[in-house]
C-alpha cells in the first residue's frame, strides 16, 4: 500500500485559524469550531426527532459537520466579507472548495475514498440536513461573538447582530429553541455554571 496523507492533513485543522480580520481574546482553530458545530449539529438533529415530528439522522449530521470545513486546511479560512463580497468571489470560492475537497479524497486508500466522498461531496445529500448543517454552523460562530464580548472584545458585537439575524432568517426551529434554552448560558462564567 502506498503512503496516505490524509489524516495527517485533517490532523492540521487544529493550525487553521479562524476570524482572521478580527482581534481576537482567544483564537479559535477549525478544530475547535468543527468539534462545536458537531456538537451542535447533534442537538439541532435531536430536537428535530424529539420535539419538531422530524426523522433526522443526527449521527449522519455529526459526520457531516467534523468534515464540513475540511477544504479550509488547504484554502486557509477566507473572511466572510470577502467571501460573500460579491456573487462571482462566492461562486470562485465555492468551486475552490470543491478542488480542495477533491484534492483532499484523492489522498486517501482507494478502499476507502467511497466512506467519505459523501461527507465532502454533499450532490444528492437530504437538504433538510444541510440546512440543519448550515444552522449549527451559524450558531457556533454566534457562540464566539458571544464568548468574544463576554471578554470584553467589542470586535465581534456587529458580527453577532449579523449572524444572529442570518439564522432567524432560516426559520428553523430547531436553531431558534437552541438560541432561546442553550445560548444564554453561555454567557455565564464558570462559577456561575456550578
Amino acid at each position: 500500500m502506498q503512503e496516505s496523507r490524509f489524516y495527517a492533513y485533517i490532523s492540521r485543522m487544529k493550525h487553521i485559524f479562524r476570524w482572521s480580520l478580527m482581534k481576537n481574546s482567544q483564537e479559535e482553530s477549525l478544530s475547535v469550531h468543527t468539534l462545536d458545530t458537531a456538537v451542535i449539529a447533534h442537538c439541532l438533529g435531536l430536537l428535530r426527532n424529539r420535539r419538531f415530528g422530524g426523522s433526522c439522522d443526527a449521527q449522519r449530521l455529526v459526520m457531516l459537520a467534523i468534515y464540513h470545513d475540511c477544504s479550509e486546511i488547504l484554502t486557509g479560512d477566507m473572511p466572510t466579507p470577502i467571501k460573500y463580497y460579491n456573487p462571482e468571489i462566492k461562486e470562485a470560492y465555492k468551486k475552490v472548495e470543491v478542488i480542495a475537497n477533491q484534492k483532499l479524497l484523492a489522498m486517501l486508500p482507494p478502499d476507502l475514498r467511497a466512506d467519505y466522498e459523501p461527507l465532502f461531496i454533499h450532490e444528492g445529500e437530504d437538504p433538510e440536513l444541510l440546512k440543519l448543517l448550515k444552522a449549527a454552523d451559524k450558531i457556533s460562530a454566534l457562540i464566539k461573538c458571544v464568548e468574544e464580548e463576554n471578554s470584553g472584545n467589542r470586535e465581534f458585537s456587529k458580527a453577532k447582530i449579523s449572524i444572529l439575524q442570518s439564522i432567524e432568517e432560516m426559520h428553523l426551529p430547531e436553531a431558534d429553541t437552541f438560541i432561546r434554552e442553550f445560548l444564554p448560558s453561555y454567557g455565564l462564567t464558570i462559577d456561575e455554571l456550578n
